[in-house]
């Protein structure tokens, strides 16, 4: 049992399906053959009736017991031990592959195989063919894979994948049959839904929520769309109640209006407290202010930034933050605790942050917000850790135009963006890079900036390492003409004068990063454009991501171009692979997967 216990470890599974889901790469058949196929590989009855030495290769024909054929075999590399075992009269059990020269059947260096009518699995791990041989027959067992809560069908595909009594029961035109591809997609995501279930936990709440949000929605200026309302509901329920704490994730599209959501949440927690963390000054700012304009003016909100205190935080009911709030010692208890774009932050930080304001066993409501789209599959699976909603339509139609560019169109994007400056909007252009790289084909931003600032005033710059891009990003708000910047304006920031994004080696980024940056436009409803500048503008990926600005739509375009990427958040941290499960397309399997988990957490 322990020296089992190590093997699981070097193989870095947890769970028993873990081991199932190692599937065999090849299997070595040791089945006689039944018929002669040219270009595959048989095991054939055979007797010697020729040998010789040809230029230090040896020659042996033989005589196929069953057919009565001749084939002539070669050997390279030649030792005693050949000549003893393929002497003339001497029967064979032979295997290699069947070729045909001139009429003649021929098989190049073949076996001669001692154990005869048997399929070997044959499995690529760290460990010695042996020991996964040993570990498979052990544990996969019917017994085994029906405890784990697998029906017949599904245990019985697993035996044959492991224990095949024949490659036609398993193998159709050299791969897996179609309905066993089915079977192992859907062992694949019931594992990982099983796994999550198990790492869910669940604390009582510091107290219930039924703080009114009525005067808040009346003073909007505008109407929440249906999700938001939906969100907020489930939020609300959530809250609600004293003996778990909420742990939910809602997640929106770009300009979806999770700030109103936010917002609303505050509101549920009055009289009691809230405290806000954000990844940035510039969005604790933008949050803040936001709250100012549109909360009631007897809520007190305070701001925590680094040297940057605005309201007294002890005496505020909102508490609005950057990182700077763990380091705060006298927090005062809060009831609801948020991250916003909490991708941004690590799980220990968010985990800090509530343990702040946790009083013994009970923990403040927790919410996340992200503005990183996810595929649905993705937000069941994770809905297993944590509740999830989604955000997928916009307040008001953004009208972006998104299109590739070259070299040959810049003289016309020059042109539009001296017409959009005349109009008083704002221009951002996005860079590969810093500095020069020979590595890359293009103009990196110290090369391209005297460019700019030759012809346009106001042109502002900014970059992931300059200390001061947050002064540079306020004050290009208010004043400037043009931003050149790298993908540090990606998430979350709000120029509403914005109306042009060039993103130059746009082909060098991620569809969900460039979904983001386009994100930065047309944020008040005003006609924008977003190009994509490459030295490739026959680009699939780009073409695809021109045609659509749906966020969700677009993570299933990322996972389709790349394959199933990271499970989003921190808690599962080291990215789940998929062999057979494909996150994009993969829906239902996932569906069914959740329901099957569900019933027997239930019986």
């Amino acid at each position: 049992m322990e020296e089992a216990k190590q093997l699981f470890k070097k193989l870095k599974i947890h769970s028993l399906l873990d081991l199932a889901l190692i599937i065999p790469t090849s299997y070595n058949d040791t089945t006689l053959s039944t018929s002669l196929e040219l270009g595959k590989v048989h095991t054939l009855e055979a007797k010697v009736t020729d040998s010789s030495i040809y230029s230090g290769k040896l020659r042996v024909t033989f005589n196929l017991t069953q057919s009565g054929r001749r084939l002539s075999s070669t050997f390279f590399r030649v030792t005693p031990y050949h000549h003893k075992l393929f002497e003339v009269g001497s029967s064979h059990v032979i295997q290699g592959k069947l070729e045909e020269y001139k009429g003649y059947l021929q098989m190049s260096q073949p076996k001669s195989i001692k154990q005869v009518g048997k399929i070997t699995p044959k499995y690529k791990t760290v460990l010695k063919e042996s020991e996964i041989a040993s570990l498979i027959e052990c544990y996969i067992t019917e017994k085994n894979l029906f405890n784990e809560g697998l029906d017949s069908r599904e245990v019985a595909t697993l035996m044959h994948i492991h224990f095949p009594k024949s490659m036609e029961e398993i193998y159709e035109k050299g791969t897996f049959k179609p309905d066993f591809i089915a079977v192992l997609k859907f062992v694949e995501a019931f594992n990982h839904l099983k796994k999550l279930r198990g790492k869910r936990a669940d604390f009582p709440a510091l107290r219930a929520l039924h703080g009114n949000i009525q005067p808040f929605i009346k003073n909007l200026p505008f109407t929440l769309t249906p999700e938001q309302i939906a969100v907020i509901s489930q939020i609300q329920e959530d809250v609600a109640r004293e003996d778990k704490a909420a742990k939910r994730m809602v997640v929106g599209d770009v300009g979806s209006g999770k700030t109103m959501v936010i917002l609303a949440s505050v509101m549920m927690a009055l009289p009691h407290k809230s405290i806000l963390m954000a990844p940035t000054s510039l969005l604790a700012l933008q949050l803040y202010e936001e709250a100012c304009k549109h909360l009631p003016k007897e809520v007190k909100v305070a701001l925590v930034m680094q040297g940057k205190d605005r309201g007294d935080y002890r005496e505020a009911d909102f508490i609005i933050g950057t990182h700077a709030l763990l380091y705060k010692e006298d927090l005062p208890e809060a009831s609801l605790v948020m991250v916003d774009e909490q991708h941004r932050f690590g799980t220990k930080q968010r985990q800090s942050l509530e343990a702040l304001v946790s009083v013994g066993e009970k923990k403040p409501h927790f919410i996340q917000f992200s503005a990183t789209p996810i595929p649905r599959t993705q937000a069941m699976m994770e809905s297993e850790l944590l509740d999830v909603s989604l955000i997928t339509t916009t307040p008001f139609e953004r009208e972006v135009l998104t299109q590739t560019i070259g070299k040959q169109d810049f003289p016309n994007l020059l042109a539009h963006i001296k017409e959009e400056i005349a109009q008083e909007h704002q221009v951002l252009i996005i860079y590969p890079l810093v500095t020069e790289s020979t590595e890359i084909p293009y103009q990196s931003l110290e090369e391209s900036r005297g460019f700019w600032e030759k012809k346009f005033d106001n042109v502002y710059v900014t970059h992931g390492k300059d200390k001061q891009k947050e002064e540079v990003l306020f004050e290009f708000r208010e004043k400037g003409n043009i931003l050149l910047a790298t993908t540090v304006v990606e998430v979350g920031i709000s120029l509403p004068r914005l109306t042009l994004i060039v993103i130059v080696g746009a082909e060098r980024l991620g569809l969900a990063t460039l979904h983001q940056l386009r994100g930065r436009v047309g944020r008040n409803g005003l006609k924008s454009w977003c190009y994509l500048y490459s030295n490739f503008p026959a680009n699939e990926r780009l073409t695809k991501f021109t045609q659509t600005t749906n966020g969700f739509e677009i993570a299933k375009l990322d996972l389709k171009f790349r394959d199933s990427g990271d499970i989003l958040d921190g808690t599962i941290q080291s990215g789940q692979r998929f062999k057979w499960l494909d996150m994009g397309e993969d829906e239902e399997v996932v569906a069914y997967a959740k329901d099957r988990v569900r019933n027997i957490n239930v019986s």
